[in-house]
């Protein structure tokens, strides 16, 4: 039976954790599953579905919502045209997660432990830019590095923002029972069609997750900005009680992160939770606000990497001692 979300790559590679496996799909060149030692690292979805809400996606070339599906673009002789972009996110209006959701890539570098797709995006109603992409996954010993290329094509200057969706999980441990860090700052406030109208500091508000809060204690489709790197990298961090941990690390062209705690994830039995913590160069709505935008000349790109770094060692119980 041919899978909906097309062609199955799966990778592998032996690390000092057990086997690292990855399979992306070449349908979105999205991330299917990714485990080590046998232990789910993001959560996984079966080869003959399609990515419940948005599993594992690469959202090109803007991530998050335009709102209205409509934007405003400057022209050559400096007149102001309207975009309209086609209606994705029909119960709010708005157009949701790019232009290659659906789209097919195709192979262009592969090997037992990584592979380069690509795809482009051609000029369409609402987006008249032409883009190369590439998407390069690769496992190794610190975990799974995920590298996006985008080199405008065409003639004109474009508008180009990325992000990915992952769900991340600690196998064996209930996601509710796991606590998300964020490295952010600041808190984007949306109204009731989930578009931004304000964006705030974290600091004294329930959105400050930079001590880290239990997942299961919290109720999140939120962006967020001010992401702090350190050294060139940020790490958004899911802790289990037993020390073990999965860091979403995130390289300085994402200084925007969106979370997601999801009750009703399809492959998740009734009354679990999924979270996903999507990294994001630009926020929900750019093509507007220009917030995070990049703008590529011709011939001009973007590279962004992320990864996904699990640590899967157990921390030891603490003992109490007896005098004598």
């Amino acid at each position: 039976m041919r899978a909906p979300t097309g062609d199955q790559y799966e990778l592998t590679c032996d690390t000092s954790a057990g086997q690292a496996t990855a399979v992306i799909t070449q349908v979105a060149a999205g991330l299917r599953s990714y485990s080590v030692g046998g232990i789910d690292i993001t959560e996984p979805f079966p080869a003959g579905s399609t990515p419940p809400s948005a599993c594992g996606i690469v959202l090109v070339p803007w991530p998050n919502r335009v709102k209205d599906a409509t934007w405003w673009l400057r022209d050559g002789s400096g007149s102001v045209v309207q975009q309209r972009l086609a209606i994705t996110e029909p119960s709010r209006g708005n157009a949701i997660h790019g232009l290659l959701r659906y789209s097919p890539y195709l192979p262009v570098l592969r090997g037992r432990d990584s592979i380069m797709l690509g795809a482009t995006v051609y000029p369409q109603p609402g987006y008249p830019f032409l883009l190369d992409t590439t998407v390069r996954y690769r496992l190794g010993e610190e975990g799974l590095t995920v590298e996006h290329g985008i080199t405008n094509a065409g003639e004109g200057d474009a508008p180009v923002a990325l992000g990915a969706h992952p769900y991340l999980k600690i196998g064996g441990v209930r996601t509710a029972d796991l606590v998300l860090r964020l490295e952010a700052t600041t808190h984007f406030e949306v109204d009731e069609r989930m578009n931004v109208i304000a964006e705030h500091p974290v600091h004294g508000t329930d959105f400050d997750l930079r001590a880290g809060r239990r997942i299961g204690d919290l109720d999140l489709d939120d962006g967020f900005g001010g992401v702090l790197h350190r050294d060139g990298r940020a790490e958004h961090v899911l802790t289990a009680p037993d020390g073990r941990a999965v860091t979403l690390w995130v390289d300085e062209s994402f200084g925007y992160v969106q979370a997601f705690t999801h009750r009703s994830f399809a492959a998740l039995p009734a009354g679990e939770v999924a979270v996903a913590v999507e990294p994001m160069t630009a926020p929900a709505n750019a093509l507007n606000s220009g917030q995070g935008l990049r703008w590529l000349g011709p011939g001009e790109s973007l590279r962004a990497r992320w990864g996904i770094s699990p640590q899967l060692t157990r921390r030891a119980p603490a003992t109490t001692g007896t005098g004598g």
